[in-house]
């Protein structure tokens, strides 16, 4: 099942497997993403991200158990 959001958070890498870039928001939720551009995936950064998020419950691999947020656009805070 897939639904659109907009969240807002900061830029995480997970050096794992060649590595995936996550978005941490304020409350803890933790999102791997899924597209943008080098500018977006840069650790430590602020960003607002809009895309549609895909529940993890039927994938697996690397993140296994992260819901990933396929990157719609963004802005860089």
């Amino acid at each position: 099942m897939k639904s659109t959001k907009k969240l807002q958070g900061k830029i995480g890498h997970v050096d794992l497997e060649g590595g995936y870039y996550t978005l941490k928001t304020a409350s803890g939720e933790i999102y791997k993403l899924d597209g943008g551009g080098a500018d977006l995936r840069v650790p430590g950064a602020t960003a607002e991200v809009e895309g549609t998020l895909e529940d993890a419950s039927g994938s697996f691999g690397i993140g296994f158990g992260t819901p990933v947020l396929h990157v719609k656009k963004y802005t860089l805070r």
